[in-house]
């Protein structure tokens, strides 16, 4: 079944101190485009967190974010005490007669290496298989929303497939009539022009030419394929495969016998039909851009 490729997830994980939030969302897109927003300590697993949104999407634009917030003693940043002492005997020794002037802790908390940050390596490395199993949760929650849009997608695909198809089999009832008419139209207007000249042409003159126009407007072998298509398309989007670039391709097939239909039919009521076909081509083609 088809999947839509707009979708959103997110999930949470309190994991050795640290709260996680996940989110991913996803919009239309030819290829799959990644964007990974990722805190400094993390960046280094912007590799696997790619490898692992590509096992599950194809397509899209993809913005994922991962947010933390320290919320344990364990996960803080812990003050060098030796760094700290040594800025204020710098800034002392800088200023004399500093000694009784006192300085304000939270500027001196912001001076380089006077906050050690945590062992980023050992808490990534112990974090990862959890928060690993929260950016899988929150991708299925994106690809839940992505089948059941793909579900409305789906079902509004059909519609346009059944009103094509209705089009499509009031033109194949009317594309003898006209042959049978245009041989109708032309008896009359060469009756016309014997009366008016006096001239004399043989029956056999005109089931030639009735015969050429037959020829030049038939189009049993469009319809045919314009029915194919239509099945094709039901298959494709029936499939489990990711189907987009192939619907998408077999509406150009769709459209192209439409607009041959139109040209060699040279019939007002199949040209109204066919007008009818080309809108419903037109829709399919516009939800199709957002088929996964």
């Amino acid at each position: 079944m088809i999947r839509s490729m707009t979708g959103f997830g997110g999930a949470q994980a309190h994991i050795a101190g640290i709260r996680y939030a996940v989110e991913v969302r996803s919009l239309n897109g030819r290829y799959f485009k990644p964007s990974i927003k990722l805190p400094e300590m993390w960046t280094h697993a912007e590799a696997a967190i790619e490898k692992l949104l590509r096992q599950h999407l194809s397509r899209g634009s993809l913005y994922f974010t991962l947010r933390m917030q320290m919320e344990d003693e364990s996960a803080a940043y812990t003050v060098n005490p030796a760094a700290l002492r040594h800025y204020i005997d710098q800034a002392r020794a800088a200023l004399p007669g500093s000694d009784g002037v006192t300085f304000e802790v939270g500027s001196l908390l912001l001076l380089p290496g006077v906050c050690v940050p945590p062992a980023a390596d050992e808490l990534v490395e112990k974090s990862w298989p959890a928060l690993r199993q929260a950016i899988e949760q929150a991708v299925e929650q994106l690809m839940d929303m992505r089948r059941r849009e793909g579900q409305a997608l789906h079902d509004d695909l059909m519609g346009h497939l059944s009103l094509i198809e209705q089009r499509l089999e009031a033109i194949a009832a009317r594309k003898d009539d006209v042959v049978t008419e245009y041989h109708r139209r032309l008896i009359a207007r060469v009756n016309e022009l014997i009366h008016a000249a006096q001239l004399k042409i043989s029956e056999q003159d005109l089931v030639r030419e009735v015969a050429v126009y037959a020829e030049r407007s038939d189009i049993s072998e469009e319809i045919s394929r314009l029915r194919s298509h239509l099945e094709q398309f039901r298959q494709a989007a029936a499939g489990e495969e990711q189907a987009g670039r192939k619907l998408d391709f077999i509406t150009q097939e769709m459209l192209r016998e439409a607009n041959t239909i139109a040209s060699k039919a040279n019939d007002a009521d199949i040209v109204r039909h066919v007008v009818d076909i080309k809108s419903c081509i037109d829709r399919v083609k516009e939800q199709v851009q957002n088929v996964e």
